[in-house]
């Protein structure tokens, strides 16, 4: 199989779970999609959101822009919450998704997860046992081990699913893509990415030494229920409602909220898996005392073995304090991305931004000459109108989505592997892809695994 037709069909963890045959653009046949009941071509699909006090709720209009009913809201912050509540008054209102899910199971079609990292996978897993299309944010899950329950349960339930990972349905992936297969820049042998925004949110050190104190928690704030599954802690106001994605026990920091934006074109283009190795530089941070926060700045080195007709591929990720260096091969007037990733090849770079590799452009400029315009190679990707239009439209045609879990799923355990690296700096972890654990390092091994409080589990 040649990498570019590599490119057009599923995941290999995803057929090994269906043992089903796949078409080009992650297409599935009819038969296979079956977990909820089919839907003409223009008929309306009834979502319900839940977490929608923020990119939650954004994803929710996406669906009503396109014509889909939202049946009904659920959010454990009412105060968070109140102007999308406010804004869908026929939706009926839940703090607790289990009782959302169990009472109006007939009414709902398909359901959006917006919530914290760490609530993902319970959510997601529930939904899915009640036979609803999913669309997740990103990360997909909080752990390695979580996400591979997810993949099999959404191989299991037949259902339709989405990542949240909007970039993926751009038109500029795919033009990227197929600059890479199209040999542009010639055999891929690195690629420097990473993420310089939001450093305040990621980095929430200042807060430490506050966390002993004792706060009230806010009327109309369900906090038990946005703890959910990961061991208890008292409320703090540093990652409730905001920032929660700069402490580890909730969120997974830059790697985690940037890596499936920022990755996603080199993963699809590169056809990568699992990285054979991973370390992790960090600066600023003492992992055996300050553990509970991300690091000020990162430089995570991961190590993909040769697959296919590619041969190895070296991906380093930057983030906060540690920005992109710049390539000796930039002319004067190139500008290297903050949020971004460079692609070096045999024969010429590739740059972009986040989202999808927004802002795509051929290095050295005589190679991009040579590869736009009439001269730019042959569209292998079919075009959508929009990530969640391709969801809503893989739910009612019995495809999947162009980010399935099949595929968000190992974008996803690539970025947690680096999020796990950070707490062992300077180590080298070595990864057993089919074992699902380090082999060379046991206390690492302990964050693959979910770790749920009593009342909780898959």
């Amino acid at each position: 199989m040649s990498l570019q037709q590599s490119h057009l069909i599923n995941r290999r963890q995803f057929l090994c779970a269906t043992s089903a045959g796949v078409a080009a653009f992650h297409l599935l046949p009819g038969s296979v999609v079956q977990g909820a009941e089919r839907l003409t071509a223009n008929e309306k699909l009834n979502v319900a959101g839940i977490g929608i006090g923020s990119q939650g709720g954004g994803d929710v209009d996406e669906l009503a822009k396109l014509g889909h009913n939202i049946v009904a809201l659920c959010d454990v912050d009412e105060k968070y919450a109140a102007k999308k509540f406010a804004q869908y008054p026929k939706a009926t209102q839940f703090k607790d998704f289990r009782v959302m899910l169990d009472k109006m199971n007939k009414e709902i079609d398909a359901v959006i997860i917006g919530t914290p990292d760490h609530t993902h996978t319970v959510i997601a897993m529930a939904a899915m046992q009640h036979h609803k299309h999913v669309y997740c944010e990103k990360p997909l899950a909080h752990t390695v081990e979580e996400v591979r329950a997810l993949m099999k349960a959404a191989s299991k339930y037949k259902v339709v699913t989405q990542l949240g990972n909007q970039g993926h349905s751009s038109g500029s992936i795919r033009r990227l893509c197929e600059w890479v297969w199209a040999g542009a820049i010639g055999q891929v042998h690195t690629v420097h990415a990473g993420c310089d925004a939001f450093k305040d949110v990621y980095c929430q050190l200042r807060n430490l030494d506050k966390l002993n104190q004792t706060y009230e928690v806010p009327k109309g704030l369900d906090y038990d229920m946005w703890i959910g599954p990961v061991p208890f802690r008292p409320y703090a106001p540093f990652w409730v409602p905001w920032n929660w994605r700069g402490w580890m026990p909730f969120g997974t920091g830059a790697v985690g909220d940037w890596f499936c934006h920022v990755i996603d074109p080199t993963f699809w283009a590169l056809d990568l898996d699992a990285p054979s190795t991973v370390q992790a530089e960090v600066t600023g941070y003492a992992p055996a005392t300050q553990g509970l926060t991300y690091p000020p700045a990162t430089k995570i080195t991961f190590e993909f073995p040769a697959r296919n007709q590619r041969g190895p591929v070296k991906l380093v990720w930057y983030d906060g304090n540690n920005t992109i260096p710049r390539p000796q091969e930039f002319a004067a007037d190139d500008k290297v991305p903050g949020v971004g990733a460079i692609l070096f090849g045999n024969k010429g770079m590739i740059m972009h931004g986040s989202h999808g590799g927004g802002g795509c452009r051929l290095l050295p400029e005589s190679v991009m000459e040579q590869y736009s315009g009439k001269n730019a190679p042959p569209e292998k990707l079919p075009r959508v109108k929009g990530h969640h239009w391709d969801w809503a439209d893989a739910i009612r045609s019995g495809r999947q989505a162009g980010s399935h879990f099949g595929y968000g799923g190992p974008l996803t355990q690539a970025a947690l592997i680096g999020a796990i690296a950070i707490r062992f700096p300077g180590q080298t972890l070595k990864w057993d892809n089919k074992k699902a654990r380090f082999t060379n390092n046991d206390a690492a091994n302990a964050y693959v695994h979910a770790g749920y409080r009593k009342g909780w589990s898959l």
